[in-house]
């Protein structure tokens, strides 16, 4: 197989480091250079020892994350590992020189620029490619990701809500002005930096909620809750920080309009040939899917209150990120969806 050649924008941070080492045991990958303002000119065995004797990553040397250092790297494809606001300012070049991107930050997922300026406080930089971007989640646009010159991979709460609840409104089986959601994220999520909140000895043994009433993620999961259900949906969506170092588990709370015995039923079928959605009686558990690519969903019916509870558990550094983004280089690069994946 001739291995293409990709490199990775930002590959210092956790989503970064794993995007490296899933790449690293890709079997159709041939990545070619990492970037990083803070490392440039350091060996990346040593910045990511967990990648030593990996192949590609014993002979790389970080280079400076510029969009000229860049433009010189022979790779077709790069993955974007950068926070939010800042994958626009190489998104653009990349893509007029001809080479295909896949964000990892929220820069592209949203298709209204007024929609990013609401919830980012800021107007983006580059609204004109929101038009021509595709959201990155494969169970959901597969067919338009595998054409596309620039992706906004999916976020790790939106992937572990969208999962459960799209298959449900497409179907009209939940009203999609009762949804609630509860949802509960592992310390890596708020990214590799130095904050007191994030401090070990604040997370330990504490549970906290955060981001309300509107989280950015917000943003994302209603544009395509929106889609799904044909008409304008907003939901109540309280994102809290576990005592764990990866995982997001997720309850929703949605009241089907003629009963719930048929959800579980529904959404079996629509994931039945989906390689990474997996649909059982069984409540998700985070230490299930912890290093996979793996969403875990299931749903209960309350005859008592009318309600259904739906339930699911992703890694969201892996589904809910680098897996997610080589998901999507996969079917942008016509291989087998589920290459170097778990």
């Amino acid at each position: 197989m001739n291995r293409i050649p990709v490199a990775i924008v930002g590959a210092n941070g956790y989503s970064g480091e794993e995007l490296c080492a899933l790449l690293a045991r890709h079997p159709g990958v041939r990545v070619t250079a990492v970037s990083s303002r803070q490392h440039a000119g350091r060996p990346a065995r040593e910045i990511l020892p967990r990648l030593a004797g990996s192949g590609d990553f014993d002979r790389i040397v970080f280079i400076d994350s510029s969009v000229e250092s860049l433009l010189a790297v022979e790779a077709e494809v790069f993955f974007l590992a950068l926070p939010h606001g800042v994958s626009t300012a190489f998104a653009g070049p990349l893509c007029e020189a001809g080479r295909r991107v896949v964000d990892l930050s929220a820069d592209f997922r949203l298709r209204d620029a007024r929609v990013y300026r609401e919830f980012y406080g800021e107007d983006h930089p580059s609204p004109g490619l929101l038009a021509s971007a595709v959201y990155g989640l494969p169970e959901l646009h597969r067919e338009a990701i595998r054409p596309a010159r620039l992706v906004g991979s999916a976020g790790c709460y939106p992937t572990s809500i969208l999962l459960p609840l799209v298959p449900l409104l497409r179907r009209k089986l939940i009203d999609p002005s009762s949804i609630i959601v509860s949802s509960a994220s592992g310390v890596s999520g708020a990214g590799r930096k130095a904050e007191p909140g994030l401090l070990f000895s604040e997370c330990n043994e504490s549970l906290r909620a955060y981001g309300l009433p509107k989280h950015r993620h917000l943003s994302e999961i209603e544009q395509e809750l929106s889609l799904a259900a044909g008409c304008p949906v907003a939901i109540t969506f309280a994102p809290h920080l576990a005592p764990m170092n990866r995982g997001i588990h997720t309850t929703i709370f949605a009241t089907p309009p003629d009963g719930g015995d048929g959800l579980l039923p529904a959404l079996e079928a629509a994931y039945a040939g989906e390689p990474f959605v997996r649909v059982s009686d069984r409540l998700p558990d985070t230490k299930h899917v912890t290093g996979t690519n793996f969403c875990d969903v299931s749903v209960r019916h309350d005859p008592r209150t009318g309600r259904a509870i739906l339930l699911s558990a992703v890694d969201n550094l892996v589904k809910g990120a680098a897996g997610q983004a080589v998901q999507n280089f996969n079917l942008m690069a016509g291989l087998e969806e589920t290459a170097g994946l778990l």
